[in-house]
């Protein structure tokens, strides 16, 4: 074939420069797909291998690159800021995203992570589910770099059935559209469009979620093969909406869609049609796709990871992440797009499950650290005023009130630590905005230093100690600077990338400047990570 297109060069058949065009391949991907697991632990990739395909997560890591030793670099591990540190390779300090809601104090009201009450809903749906949009976002993103490299040809789409999840990976300048239950629609908000694309419309048309509450979730396989989790009925469990008992087979409606794996489908259904019809990967530019998968949280929350439901969960999404893959090599071509997978945290056992099995562990009941706090300073001071707020496990103080009382923030941390420190369940109450933390070990003081945003921090935080958090009796959560919620699996496949893994410790801030390096533009203006040079080729 070669000697064929130097014979036809030479008789002018076919122009040199065209000829080595088709044996050249592309200098860079046509489309870049982000995927991000919501509530995914690194372990889940091994625990649950044995139940999974060839073509999903195992394609992955076995034609790919994986970090085995990948965490969070800050200790907030909540789904707004996983999803923007993800892009930004920034932290909570600089890009202002400290938590799923925050106390502003520039205006002195709570704040919600992609919260805007200057837009409006695009599409058929509740009112404030298109209130949203990046304008709390204080750096770029991956994706707006990418945008501005290309004078904005690229074409950047977040994707998510939560709203944060699609609208921090796409930045300021991408689109991004998330899922209403109340009306069983994707929508947007006029941040973005005046209007929903028809093939947006054409999809909710098409009325799909009707279609999968009516089905039963029962397990992918015998429930009995699933020997990787316990026993399906356990009492620490929550219920989802409208059912008794929390075993399988589940009986769905609109709300515990969200819990059930048939939400992962809807949103690699929903991506599909978002790279047909606005042709990513199509043109002369590289389009970037963010998935987010969000069906993984909402089944961690109620079930726990230990649980039949989150192994099945898992099981499931294997297969949505094959039917992907093999929808790109057709659509894209293989080869031709890379492909990242990660998690925006991971979780922690229910703390009933490890009691059971004689582990330490516990749960703080609703606000009952912020109430132990008030009460505290309200008997050392006489006042009960001095915190104005209470979020992450952070103490907003009254600032002008402590200042005409002649106090200090290392006063009354002190005066917290004495106290509560003595409390089971909880390590230390620290400085956090003045950075005094030094009797915590060097390991999470690192991740504390990055955390503080003086803008939209508390100036004081609870430390609790490992397996422990604040929560109800049933079911799990994440947020702490622990191991079982900074690790978190990260996978690279496809264009550019290498094959092999590395066991040296890898970090959440390292992605976006691999991916900068990778497509060979700029890192996101707020980043602090640095790329993993084993990854690329």
């Amino acid at each position: 074939m070669k000697k064929l297109i130097i014979i036809l060069c030479i008789l002018g058949f076919i122009p040199p420069a065209q000829a080595q065009k088709k044996n050249a391949s592309p200098a860079r991907p046509k489309l870049v797909v982000g995927i991000i697991v919501d509530q995914m632990r690194d372990e889940y990739l091994h625990r649950f291998s044995g139940k999974f395909s060839s073509g999903g997560f195992k394609r992955m890591m076995g034609e790919g690159f994986t970090c085995r030793n990948h965490h969070y670099h800050y200790a907030s591990t909540v789904t707004g800021p996983g999803h923007a540190h993800v892009y930004t390779g920034s932290s909570p300090a600089i890009s202002g995203i400290v938590g799923n809601d925050w106390y502003e104090k520039t205006i002195g009201a709570r704040m919600y992570v992609a919260g805007d009450s200057t837009v409006k809903i695009v599409g058929e749906g509740k009112a404030s589910a298109g209130k949203m949009s990046p304008v709390n976002l204080k750096v770029t993103t991956i994706t707006d770099q990418l945008r501005v490299a290309t004078q904005f040809q690229s074409k950047v789409i977040g994707i998510s059935f939560k709203d944060r999840g699609a609208i921090m990976p796409a930045g300021h300048t991408g689109d991004a559209y998330w899922f209403d239950a109340s009306s069983g629609n994707f929508i947007t908000s006029t941040y973005y469009k005046e209007t929903l694309p028809e093939w947006v419309s054409k999809f909710n048309a098409k009325k799909l979620p009707d279609y999968y509450i009516t089905q039963k979730w029962e397990t992918f396989f015998p429930i009995d093969q699933y020997t990787e989790s316990e026993p399906d009925e356990q009492g620490y469990e929550n219920t989802a909406t409208a059912e008794k008992k929390s075993v399988f087979p589940h009986t769905l409606n609109m709300e515990s869609l969200y819990h059930s794996p048939f939400s992962n489908t809807l949103t690699r259904q929903f991506a599909e049609e978002a790279v047909i019809s606005e042709n990513l990967g199509g043109g002369d530019v590289t389009d970037f796709l963010a998935i987010s998968f969000s069906g993984t949280d909402y089944a961690g929350h109620s079930y726990g990871p230990q649980s039949k439901e989150i192994q099945d969960v898992y099981v499931r999404l294997d297969r949505e992440i094959e039917q992907l893959l093999n929808f790109l090599d057709k659509r894209v071509g293989k080869g031709n797009y890379t492909v990242f997978l990660s998690a925006d945290h991971a979780v922690s056992n229910i703390p009933a499950f490890n009691v059971k099995h004689r582990i330490p562990s516990g749960v703080f009941i609703g606000s009952e650290l912020s109430r132990m706090a008030k009460n505290i300073l309200t008997e050392k001071y006489g006042d009960d005023k001095l915190i104005t707020y209470y979020d992450n496990y952070q103490i907003y103080l009254n600032r002008d009130l402590i200042s005409k009382r002649n106090l200090s923030i290392d006063e009354i941390t002190a005066t917290l630590n004495h106290v509560m420190s003595q409390k089971e369940g909880v390590f230390a109450v620290i400085n956090l905005a003045e950075g005094k933390f030094t009797q915590l070990p060097d390991y999470y003081q690192r991740k504390l230093n990055t955390l503080y945003n003086p803008k939209r921090s508390g100036e004081i935080m609870i430390i609790p100690e490992p397996a422990y958090f604040e929560g109800g009796i049933k079911g799990t959560t994440h947020g702490t600077m622990y191991t079982y919620d900074t690790h978190v699996p990260m996978l690279f496949y496809g264009w550019g990338i290498n094959k092999g893994e590395t066991y040296k410790p890898t970090y959440i801030s390292d992605i976006a400047p691999t991916l900068a390096m990778l497509l060979k533009i700029l890192e996101p203006n707020g980043s602090i990570g640095v790329p993993i040079p084993e990854v690329l080729k």
